[in-house]
């Protein structure tokens, strides 16, 4: 245990050696109780060689008092050169949702507590078409089963679609730029990915429906210590969308303060700014941000509106945790309208 503690506080690896941390996890929240878990992150470039782009493997499993349970996995991993980009995310977990309804304007007190057993996997095999351009197919399977929902005494939301559960399986394409090298802390470049995805019947979906989202993200360097970071993020969603596919706004990396689905729509636009200090003029390892982020859903494009627009702001502490890769853990607190939440993870929330 002290050797492993010496390793995530101590870490010499160089720019091009792989890395790999294990550490321990703790958090609560009133739905969950306490919760227990822990991370691994896996850090490497292809073929050992410092000029190709840094590639990440993540990992957190958790458990809680009230026997819920899940594992996440991440992965961003370059080939040689670029030639290829393997970009996605899997979740397996049985842990309660609070559902506020659908809308910009469900209240925040009268929720149901969504019990359900959900598997999603989303993943793009990206090829490399010219410098820093990748374009190919994308896949994104959704399963949520055993659902109940636990609806307040007073009644709450109206049993959206999809409530009893389902099965949804998106095959589609994305278009990616990307000249980012260090995807856990970009101080310089540039992203912006375009998506579409149509979920169907023939591809053993039980709705029909299709998105397109829209991810764009800019860094700039101001000095050696400070970036400034923004983001635009769209989700448009048409069809028979089922509750768990639309579009949520909140989370660990936009709009960070509101719990994830505290409002959702077919439709949401949202954009974020951040000022990175990492690290602080006084300090080697210990860096900070703040960030204010804006956002609003509707049912349509038409109906999103700056009068249904919701806001968070908020700040954080850094901690170096990979030197030499210049890779940091993450503390922030985002405050809304409506109250605060904490995070802990990996990297930057973009």
């Amino acid at each position: 245990m002290g050797r492993q503690v010496h390793r995530i506080f101590n870490d010499t690896a160089s720019a091009a050696e792989k890395s790999f941390t294990v550490y321990p996890t703790f958090g609560y929240a009133p739905e969950t109780g306490i919760e227990l878990g822990a991370s691994a992150l896996q850090l490497f470039r292809a073929k050992n060689d410092s000029l190709n782009r840094l590639s990440e493997l993540q990992a957190f499993a958790f458990f809680t008092f009230k026997a819920q349970y899940g594992l996440w996995l991440d992965n961003a991993i370059y080939g040689d050169k670029d030639k290829w980009f393997l970009l996605g995310r899997t979740r397996i977990q049985r842990f309660p949702l609070f559902y506020y309804g659908i809308g910009p304007r469900t209240g925040e007190s009268n929720h149901a507590v969504v019990d359900a057993f959900s598997i999603a996997f989303k993943q793009r095999v990206l090829r490399k078409i010219s410098k820093d351009f990748f374009v190919g197919p994308e896949v994104d399977f959704q399963q949520l089963t055993d659902v109940s929902f636990n609806r307040p005494a007073s009644g709450g939301p109206m049993l959206p679609l999809g409530a009893d559960g389902s099965l949804n399986l998106g095959l589609g394409a994305a278009l990616v730029y990307d000249n980012r090298h260090n995807v856990l802390n970009v101080r310089k470049g540039f992203f912006g990915e375009l998506s579409f995805l149509n979920y169907s019947p023939s591809l053993a979906s039980d709705y029909r429906f299709n998105s397109v989202n829209l991810d764009i993200r800019s860094f700039h360097v101001l000095n050696k210590r400070n970036t400034l970071a923004w983001q635009l993020f769209g989700n448009f969603v048409r069809g028979d969308v089922p509750f768990n596919l639309l579009a949520l706004m909140g989370g660990d990396m936009l709009m960070r303060g509101y719990y994830q689905g505290r409002y959702r729509d077919k439709n949401m636009l949202a954009s974020q700014v951040e000022f990175r200090m990492l690290p602080l003029a006084f300090s080697k390892r210990v860096g900070a941000v703040v960030f204010g982020s804006m956002a609003t859903v509707g049912p349509s494009i038409d109906a999103l509106s700056f009068s249904n627009l919701k806001w968070s702001g908020g700040f954080g502490l850094r901690y170096l945790l990979f030197p030499k890769k210049d890779i940091y853990i993450r503390l922030d607190i985002g405050f809304t309208q409506e109250g605060a939440g904490f995070y802990i993870f990996n990297g930057e929330a973009f």
